[in-house]
């Protein structure tokens, strides 16, 4: 219930900026049909380009904007308060908290996800649905294993911050990393160009670093491009790295609090 209570706080903090998510969902939207006419110019050159067909393409495209805040893909969100906190000294005050940290800014940050999914994801998709042909779920079992992918990719994409975020234990101020991690997630997330295009070795890296969390693994179970078993193991790709950095994050705090002093004593 202490989580639940954490989100629904983070939700409604989130919602209170409502001249921006109107200014948000705009853009979102601009771009969109920006990249939507992009798309459908390179594959009209090029109609199975990595698999996909037109409608596939501008699917995709809408999907990337939807998606773009609600993983927070240049970072912020919680993982800034966090790194402020650090910065000022305040995180002595959540390390003294009868719950842990990282699970404390996960609790807020799928709060966060969760408000602008249902506004600056849902808003221009809508708009793309009314301007372009758009594909929906192939059926029940795309529609859920995105979901559980969504989720995921939200959880990855914490995870990928949260270690930004704690570099300041050591920097003090999180700005340069967060910049290169944002530059890392746009090329291998898929949201510049889908990874499927990434030729040879490029496109079997890319595709397994965790950034393909992002974007591709959703978007490509949203395109029902991995069912059955194959969509089992799409979600365990997400559920490991899930694993690996969660662990790391963890491991990230206890040598920040047993070799760092925190700004101010």
């Amino acid at each position: 219930m202490l989580y639940v209570a954490i989100a629904t706080r983070a939700f409604r903090r989130y919602s209170t900026y409502r001249a921006a998510t109107l200014a948000g969902i705009f853009t979102n939207s601009v771009f969109g049909v920006i990249y939507s006419f992009a798309y459908l110019a390179l594959w009209d050159a090029n109609p199975t380009a990595g698999g996909y067909d037109q409608v596939d393409a501008v699917t995709y495209v809408w999907l990337g904007q939807a998606l773009l805040m609600t993983i927070a893909l240049w970072g912020g969100g919680t993982t800034d308060d966090l790194a402020e906190r650090i910065r000022t000294g305040d995180v002595a005050i959540d390390l003294y908290r009868p719950v842990g940290l990282v699970g404390w800014y996960l609790a807020s940050d799928l709060g966060r996800a969760a408000y602008h999914f249902l506004t600056r994801g849902i808003g221009p998709t809508v708009i793309g649905f009314l301007l372009f042909d758009i594909r929906l779920p192939a059926g029940p079992a795309a529609a859920l294993g995105f979901a559980v992918s969504l989720v995921l990719a939200v959880v990855v994409s914490f995870a990928i911050r949260f270690l930004v975020a704690g570099t300041a234990f050591w920097l003090l101020d999180q700005s340069g990393v967060k910049v290169m991690s944002g530059a890392f997630a746009i090329f291998f997330s898929g949201m510049m160009l889908p990874l499927v295009l990434f030729p040879g070795w490029l496109g079997t890296l890319a595709n397994a670093l965790p950034w393909a969390s992002y974007v591709q693994v959703p978007a490509d179970i949203w395109l029902g491009k991995h069912t059955g078993s194959d969509l089992l193991a799409a979600l365990a790709f997400q559920v490991f790295w899930i694993v690996v950095l969660l662990g790391c994050c963890h491991a990230l705090l206890r040598a920040a609090t047993r070799k760092v002093v925190v700004q101010g004593g």
